[in-house]
Protein backbone atom coordinates (compact mmCIF):
# COMPACT_ATOMS: atom_id res chain seq x y z
CA UNK A 1 0.00 0.00 0.00
CA UNK A 2 1.27 3.35 -0.91
CA UNK A 3 0.94 5.71 1.88
CA UNK A 4 3.36 8.75 -0.01
CA UNK A 5 4.74 10.02 -3.04
CA UNK A 6 7.44 12.24 -3.22
CA UNK A 7 10.60 12.71 -5.44
CA UNK A 8 14.28 12.20 -5.64
CA UNK A 9 15.79 15.68 -6.14
CA UNK A 10 19.47 15.00 -6.56
CA UNK A 11 21.32 11.23 -6.69
CA UNK A 12 25.23 11.95 -5.12
CA UNK A 13 27.82 10.24 -5.57
CA UNK A 14 31.30 10.36 -4.37
CA UNK A 15 35.55 9.18 -4.59
CA UNK A 16 37.22 8.39 -1.55
CA UNK A 17 39.90 10.42 -0.70
CA UNK A 18 42.24 11.86 2.31
CA UNK A 19 40.23 14.24 3.83
CA UNK A 20 42.10 16.45 6.56
CA UNK A 21 39.73 18.15 9.58
CA UNK A 22 40.07 21.30 11.30
CA UNK A 23 41.40 19.11 14.42
CA UNK A 24 44.70 17.85 12.38
CA UNK A 25 42.72 14.34 12.07
CA UNK A 26 43.51 12.52 8.10
CA UNK A 27 41.14 9.92 7.09
CA UNK A 28 40.66 8.21 3.82
CA UNK A 29 36.44 8.89 3.37
CA UNK A 30 34.32 9.62 0.78
CA UNK A 31 31.94 11.54 3.08
CA UNK A 32 31.85 14.28 0.11
CA UNK A 33 29.21 13.24 -2.28
CA UNK A 34 27.91 15.90 -5.64
CA UNK A 35 25.03 15.55 -7.71
CA UNK A 36 25.39 13.66 -10.68
CA UNK A 37 24.31 14.49 -14.05
CA UNK A 38 21.85 12.03 -15.42
CA UNK A 39 20.71 8.65 -14.40
CA UNK A 40 23.08 6.41 -12.40
CA UNK A 41 23.10 2.42 -12.36
CA UNK A 42 22.25 1.76 -9.00
CA UNK A 43 22.72 -2.55 -7.73
CA UNK A 44 22.93 -4.44 -4.51
CA UNK A 45 26.23 -3.20 -3.57
CA UNK A 46 25.66 0.83 -4.35
CA UNK A 47 25.52 3.11 -6.68
CA UNK A 48 27.98 3.42 -9.51
CA UNK A 49 30.85 5.74 -9.04
CA UNK A 50 30.46 6.22 -5.33
CA UNK A 51 32.84 4.69 -2.94
CA UNK A 52 31.75 2.90 0.21
CA UNK A 53 35.13 3.26 2.51
CA UNK A 54 33.55 1.94 5.33
CA UNK A 55 31.09 -0.90 4.53
CA UNK A 56 30.88 -2.36 7.73
CA UNK A 57 28.89 1.29 8.99
CA UNK A 58 28.37 2.72 5.28
CA UNK A 59 27.77 0.65 2.91
CA UNK A 60 27.23 -3.33 1.93
CA UNK A 61 24.10 -4.69 1.16
CA UNK A 62 22.16 -3.61 3.80
CA UNK A 63 23.33 -0.10 3.49
CA UNK A 64 23.75 0.07 0.11
CA UNK A 65 22.32 3.74 -0.41
CA UNK A 66 21.85 6.43 2.17
CA UNK A 67 18.69 8.58 1.63
CA UNK A 68 18.28 12.00 3.28
CA UNK A 69 15.42 14.37 3.20
CA UNK A 70 14.99 18.53 1.97
CA UNK A 71 13.01 19.10 4.98
CA UNK A 72 15.62 17.65 7.21
CA UNK A 73 18.37 19.69 5.64
CA UNK A 74 16.64 22.60 6.12
CA UNK A 75 16.60 22.14 9.11
CA UNK A 76 20.42 21.76 9.81
CA UNK A 77 20.63 24.58 7.65
CA UNK A 78 18.70 26.90 9.77
CA UNK A 79 20.33 25.34 12.90
CA UNK A 80 23.77 25.62 11.53
CA UNK A 81 23.45 28.84 9.99
CA UNK A 82 25.00 27.28 6.69
CA UNK A 83 24.01 25.80 3.26
CA UNK A 84 23.40 22.05 3.33
CA UNK A 85 22.87 21.32 -0.50
CA UNK A 86 22.56 17.65 -1.45
CA UNK A 87 25.34 15.51 -0.44
CA UNK A 88 26.73 17.25 1.98
CA UNK A 89 25.64 15.18 4.53
CA UNK A 90 27.37 12.12 2.67
CA UNK A 91 23.88 10.82 1.46
CA UNK A 92 23.23 9.21 -1.89
CA UNK A 93 19.46 10.41 -2.65
CA UNK A 94 18.23 14.01 -1.42
CA UNK A 95 14.15 13.44 -1.18
CA UNK A 96 11.67 15.99 -1.64
CA UNK A 97 7.87 14.80 -0.03
CA UNK A 98 9.16 11.87 1.56
CA UNK A 99 9.74 11.68 5.62
CA UNK A 100 12.82 9.85 5.32
CA UNK A 101 13.19 10.01 9.34
CA UNK A 102 10.45 8.70 9.97
CA UNK A 103 10.27 5.73 7.25
CA UNK A 104 9.82 2.41 9.01
CA UNK A 105 12.29 -0.45 8.73
CA UNK A 106 10.62 -2.93 5.78
CA UNK A 107 8.81 0.00 3.94
CA UNK A 108 9.93 0.04 0.17
CA UNK A 109 10.59 3.17 -2.05
CA UNK A 110 9.17 2.11 -5.47
CA UNK A 111 10.91 4.65 -7.71
CA UNK A 112 9.39 5.59 -11.05
CA UNK A 113 12.11 3.79 -13.28
CA UNK A 114 11.18 0.70 -11.36
CA UNK A 115 14.29 0.27 -8.69
CA UNK A 116 12.69 -0.90 -5.18
CA UNK A 117 14.28 -0.09 -2.42
CA UNK A 118 14.05 -0.79 1.52
CA UNK A 119 14.36 0.64 4.79
CA UNK A 120 16.60 -1.09 6.80
CA UNK A 121 18.47 1.49 9.32
CA UNK A 122 19.38 4.57 10.48
CA UNK A 123 22.25 6.58 9.99
CA UNK A 124 24.40 7.18 13.67
CA UNK A 125 26.69 10.05 13.49
CA UNK A 126 30.16 9.42 14.05
CA UNK A 127 33.50 11.37 13.66
CA UNK A 128 33.57 11.34 10.05
CA UNK A 129 30.79 13.48 9.76
CA UNK A 130 32.15 15.71 12.65
CA UNK A 131 35.32 16.51 11.14
CA UNK A 132 33.90 17.81 7.61
CA UNK A 133 31.10 19.11 8.76
CA UNK A 134 33.83 21.01 11.45
CA UNK A 135 30.90 20.68 14.04
CA UNK A 136 32.01 19.41 17.22
CA UNK A 137 28.91 19.09 19.02
CA UNK A 138 27.38 17.75 15.96
CA UNK A 139 27.21 13.57 17.10
CA UNK A 140 25.03 14.63 20.34
CA UNK A 141 22.97 17.19 18.13
CA UNK A 142 22.27 15.22 15.17
CA UNK A 143 21.18 12.40 17.88
CA UNK A 144 18.87 14.57 19.99
CA UNK A 145 17.40 15.94 16.73
CA UNK A 146 15.59 12.84 15.36
CA UNK A 147 16.61 13.50 11.82
CA UNK A 148 18.82 10.17 11.02
CA UNK A 149 18.04 9.85 7.73
CA UNK A 150 17.66 6.29 6.27
CA UNK A 151 19.97 3.57 4.60
CA UNK A 152 18.45 1.34 2.12
CA UNK A 153 19.13 -1.97 0.63
CA UNK A 154 18.63 -2.36 -3.41
CA UNK A 155 15.82 -4.85 -3.45
CA UNK A 156 15.40 -4.46 -7.83
CA UNK A 157 18.45 -2.41 -9.23
CA UNK A 158 18.10 -0.15 -11.90
CA UNK A 159 18.98 3.42 -12.50
CA UNK A 160 18.01 6.71 -9.76
CA UNK A 161 18.22 9.93 -11.15
CA UNK A 162 16.81 13.90 -10.21
CA UNK A 163 13.23 13.79 -10.70
CA UNK A 164 12.20 10.09 -10.19
CA UNK A 165 9.04 9.85 -8.52
CA UNK A 166 9.52 7.83 -5.51
CA UNK A 167 6.21 5.97 -3.86
CA UNK A 168 6.53 4.50 -0.24
CA UNK A 169 5.08 1.25 0.17
CA UNK A 170 4.66 0.36 4.03
CA UNK A 171 3.01 -3.01 5.04
CA UNK A 172 4.02 -2.81 8.80
CA UNK A 173 2.52 0.67 9.99
CA UNK A 174 3.95 -0.61 13.44
CA UNK A 175 7.56 -0.94 12.63
CA UNK A 176 10.00 0.89 14.40
CA UNK A 177 11.03 4.14 12.45
CA UNK A 178 14.88 4.70 11.61
CA UNK A 179 14.30 7.61 14.11
CA UNK A 180 13.72 4.88 16.87
CA UNK A 181 15.80 2.30 16.18
CA UNK A 182 18.45 5.35 16.36
CA UNK A 183 17.23 6.41 19.98
CA UNK A 184 17.22 2.98 20.87
CA UNK A 185 20.71 2.45 19.59
CA UNK A 186 21.90 5.04 21.30
CA UNK A 187 20.82 3.62 25.04
CA UNK A 188 17.01 4.52 24.95
CA UNK A 189 16.22 0.86 24.57
CA UNK A 190 13.83 -1.14 26.34
CA UNK A 191 14.10 -5.13 26.20
CA UNK A 192 11.02 -4.92 24.84
CA UNK A 193 12.42 -2.35 21.89
CA UNK A 194 15.12 -5.13 21.96
CA UNK A 195 13.41 -8.46 21.03
CA UNK A 196 11.36 -6.02 18.44
CA UNK A 197 14.73 -5.22 16.70
CA UNK A 198 16.02 -8.78 17.04
CA UNK A 199 13.05 -10.34 15.76
CA UNK A 200 12.92 -7.80 12.32
CA UNK A 201 13.86 -9.42 9.37
CA UNK A 202 14.10 -6.33 7.13
CA UNK A 203 16.55 -4.51 9.76
CA UNK A 204 20.10 -4.42 9.08
CA UNK A 205 22.32 -7.72 10.46
CA UNK A 206 24.55 -6.17 12.33
CA UNK A 207 21.55 -4.23 14.51
CA UNK A 208 19.62 -7.35 14.72
CA UNK A 209 23.00 -8.66 16.28
CA UNK A 210 23.14 -5.99 18.40
CA UNK A 211 19.79 -6.34 20.20
CA UNK A 212 20.15 -9.64 20.42
CA UNK A 213 23.34 -9.60 22.33
CA UNK A 214 21.77 -6.72 24.52
CA UNK A 215 18.62 -9.26 25.48
CA UNK A 216 21.34 -11.64 26.47
CA UNK A 217 23.61 -9.27 28.24
CA UNK A 218 20.59 -7.68 30.48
Amino acid sequence: MSVATGRVAAVCVGAARQQRYADGREERTAIDKRPATGPVAVGTLGLTGDTQVDRRHHGGVDRAVYAYAQADADHWASTLDRAVPPGLLGENLRTVDVDVSAARIGERWVTGRGVVLEVTAPRMPCRTLQGFLDVPDIIARFTAAGRPGAYLRVVVPGELAADDVVHVERPDDTAPSVADVMAWRSGAATDDALRRLADLPALATDLRRWAATARERA
